[in-house]
């Protein structure tokens, strides 16, 4: 379920949701995005890994990623429950007192991050109902934010960002913003920890994502997906999946939206 942002947090948080899910025991998929992932477990701690990378398994009551370009793997026995959020590029600076840079393709807890925030998730447990857990992690996000410096990045820099990913040519926006190509990428790079064409790359994916599920249940054809959201063909969309989801978009279906798929696969 969704809750609603504060004003003061919306420019940092883009969403954030309480879950509680109950199914099979089994691996869910952390995909790549244009925002960072913060997540709060309740009940059991996070069990958290980059795909194909176990030095990078961790388990922990907090868990920050970093923008990346290759999928999560969080490992869970049925049960999950917690917080999510996304964070903008600007949350990493207003909440954490770094830029997104700092910590792409980590994994790291709040300890690690902001040592303010360290006793969090207890707070959190502390509480045995979903509006008074809300309640707590806004006040400390809030806190957190009136403690720090929120200046974020050079504003050109957030006009690039929002019309890269929007699939605007990279020499477009440097000339739209006023910088070579050179410059725009060392800002932006210095900025997401990603380059133009990757951070670009990412926020492509994660429009299909949103593409394929309508799709899905509309009974549209991946096809079209491919060609609304600037692939070449189906091909290239699939390879796209396959590269930066570790799986097809019918396996993504299947794992995340069974009663989508439950009818079949797609067409075309």
């Amino acid at each position: 379920m969704s809750e609603a942002v504060p004003a003061a947090l919306r420019p940092y948080v883009a969403w954030l949701a309480a879950y509680d899910v109950v199914g099979p025991a089994g691996v869910h998929r952390g995909l790549p995005g244009t925002s960072l992932t913060f997540v709060l477990p309740i009940g059991a701690k996070l069990d958290v890994a980059w795909s194909g990378d176990p030095v990078s398994r961790r388990s922990a009551w907090s868990s920050v990623a970093g923008l990346h370009a290759a999928p999560a793997e969080i490992r869970h026995d049925g049960h999950q429950e917690g917080f999510f959020l996304a964070l903008t590029t600007a949350g990493a600076r207003a909440l954490f007192g770094l830029p997104a840079a700092a910590i792409a393709g980590e994994l790291l807890e709040l300890d690690d991050l902001a040592p303010d925030l360290r006793h969090l998730p207890e707070q959190v447990h502390d509480e045995s109902s979903w509006p008074a857990r809300t309640a707590v992690l806004l006040r400390a996000l809030t806190s957190a934010l009136s403690a720090r410096d929120a200046s974020g990045a050079r504003a050109e820099v957030g006009r690039a960002l929002a019309r890269l990913a929007r699939g605007a040519a990279v020499a477009e926006v440097a000339d739209d913003v006023g910088y070579s190509r050179r410059h725009l990428r060392n800002l932006v790079v210095a900025e997401t920890g990603l380059s133009p064409k990757e951070y670009q790359r990412v926020a492509r994916f994660e429009t299909s994502r949103e593409h394929v599920l309508a799709a899905a249940r509309r009974g549209g054809t991946l096809a079209e997906v491919a060609a609304v959201c600037g692939y070449a063909d189906q091909a290239h969309l699939a390879r796209e999946w396959r590269d930066l989801a570790g799986c097809p978009p019918t396996t993504w279906l299947r794992e995340e939206f069974p009663d989508v798929q439950a009818g079949g696969v797609f067409a075309g």
